[in-house]
């Protein structure tokens, strides 16, 4: 099942993905060196990095639902890009009410519950960046029906695989 929303060849989601997972985690990060070292700059950092993280996270989001409505029902994807989607969802909210809890004064409301959501927020990426990898690693989501080791260039125009269509029942073969 190829993506439905690709920029220069390739799937818009996997590209904004790294943008909320790395502004998140790095703020958590920079929170618990703050709580462990006390420098209020990393706090007030976190601070930020959680807003454009979870503004990330939402664009993000737009373009995973999209590819979302486009997996069959009842086959396995379908279940698993279900349970990434929802758990991404909880996510941003954890991370939302950590950023709301300490909105007043970031680097002093930083410690008590707000790092535990961040934590359980990180915790929870692990699980559902999982789930994003066993759609395409494993179940071929996103992925573009040619696809194999000599495909040309994704500008370049043409199919990745001779023959290809991109169209259902294509015969293509898959070498990899």
């Amino acid at each position: 099942m190829e993506s439905k929303i690709k920029l220069f060849g390739h799937p818009v989601h996997p590209m904004l993905i790294p943008f909320p997972l790395g502004l998140l985690g790095t703020a958590v990060l920079f929170d618990l060196i703050d709580l462990i070292v006390g420098w209020e700059s990393l706090a007030r950092g976190a601070f930020y990095m959680i807003a454009a993280g979870i503004l990330s996270a939402l664009l993000a989001a737009v373009f995973g639902a999209v590819d979302w409505l486009a997996v069959p029902s009842g086959t396995r994807a379908k279940g698993i890009a279900t349970a990434h989607g929802l758990g991404n969802v909880v996510i941003v909210v954890l991370f939302a009410a950590a950023w709301l809890l300490r909105r007043d004064d970031p680097p002093e409301n930083a410690a008590g519950l707000p790092i535990v959501l961040e934590v359980i927020g990180v915790l929870g990426a692990l699980v559902t960046g999982w789930l994003g990898g066993e759609l395409v690693d494993r179940l071929g989501v996103g992925v573009d029906r040619g696809a194999n080791l000599d495909a040309p260039n994704s500008l370049s125009g043409l199919p990745a695989s001779p023959g290809a269509t991109g169209k259902e029942g294509a015969n293509v073969s898959r070498s990899r």
